[in-house]
């Protein structure tokens, strides 16, 4: 089936992104220190923003070991889902760059944009847009588009642009409401046998690492006026920075979820150094559900193996539909 680019590059961010380390524009860095004492609300959002971009590594893949590979699964109420596969590679490694700041390579292997690659560059120039070059393989070309809205819906995923890639920490006041331990389970899908494919047959169950946890509860209120929300928590680990929830509210209600499964890697430099199990959405009102999972045996950090010249176009003009 043929696929416009502007479909192709709407699409494509939506899924990759939702796994993307939220390349962005703002003063947080490889550079940022671990706060001294109690730390602000501020300065525990900007933490967060340095967890997710994994700044703690030099280089961050989620590739493909066997049959295991890392799927995003999209369901609707009452509908059966729909699947993708994809690899993606983070490179923050360019401190030697004068230009670049960190560039980020996804990969899709399976579903409707099997063969479809993105690559994402950040400058170190804080006036400069990101730039996206993306592979589409029905026109076996790369088209170059800037930077999309913040609350454009990811093609059919609960996440906005805002949410994983474009939103900076100085795009909202924040407020530390204290701190609580966490209760519970993060969310997950459910799937029944007749719901289920080759890439979901092995699905984890929903995790439960944060309960008992302690956690900074921050409140997030949008600067950007009549917002599609007005404000969100969040409740991020004391320790890691880790933001293990966020919740997003409109007029009183509670209008969406986000979680986020973190996992320790094996003997830490930086307590900062965590990675992805899965991002969970939920969209209350339409019950609309999104769980993006890597399998740990796929997730690689401080690769040598990974070159510079992985984060490039002919890397895009190599992928095999």
């Amino acid at each position: 089936m043929f696929i416009s680019h502007r479909t192709a590059f709407k699409t494509t961010l939506a899924a990759a992104l939702a796994l993307s380390s939220s390349l962005a524009l703002a003063a947080v860095d490889r550079s940022t220190p671990l706060p001294s004492g109690e730390p602000s609300a501020n300065e525990i959002i900007d933490q967060v923003y340095f967890v997710n971009h994994f700044y703690a590594f030099d280089n961050y893949g989620i590739g493909k070991k066997g049959k295991k590979i890392t799927v995003l699964v999209n369901k609707s109420a009452g509908k059966k889902p729909s699947t993708l596969t994809l690899e993606r590679y983070l490179n923050n490694q360019y401190e030697d760059d004068p230009v670049i700041k960190a560039r980020d390579l996804a990969i899709f292997r399976s579903g409707k944009l099997r063969g479809t690659g993105m690559l994402i560059t950040e400058y170190d120039d804080p006036n400069k847009s990101q730039s996206y070059a993306i592979w589409i393989p029905a026109l076996r070309k790369i088209r170059r588009f800037a930077q999309p809205a913040h609350d454009d819906a990811w093609g059919g995923t609960d996440f906005t642009f805002g949410d994983v890639v474009l939103r900076k920490p100085e795009n909202e006041t924040h407020e530390l409401l204290g701190k609580e331990t966490f209760k519970g389970c993060l969310g997950g899908i459910e799937l029944k046998d007749n719901e289920k494919n080759k890439y979901t047959r092995n699905l984890p169950k929903p995790s439960c690492a944060p309960d008992g946890k302690e956690v900074y509860k921050v409140k997030s209120t949008t600067k950007f006026p009549n917002w599609w929300y007005e404000y969100r928590v969040s409740y991020i680990d004391t320790n890691t920075f880790a933001d293990y929830r966020t919740e997003y509210f409109k007029d009183g209600k509670k209008i969406k979820v986000i979680d986020r499964d973190w996992r320790p890697i094996e003997n830490p430099s930086d307590p900062r150094q965590v990675v992805w199990g899965y991002w969970y959405g939920k969209t209350f009102a339409t019950g609309h559900e999104t769980w993006a999972v890597i399998p740990p045996e796929v997730v690689t950090y401080n690769d040598p193996k990974l070159k510079p010249k992985l984060w490039t176009e002919k890397t895009l003009r190599k992928i095999r539909r």
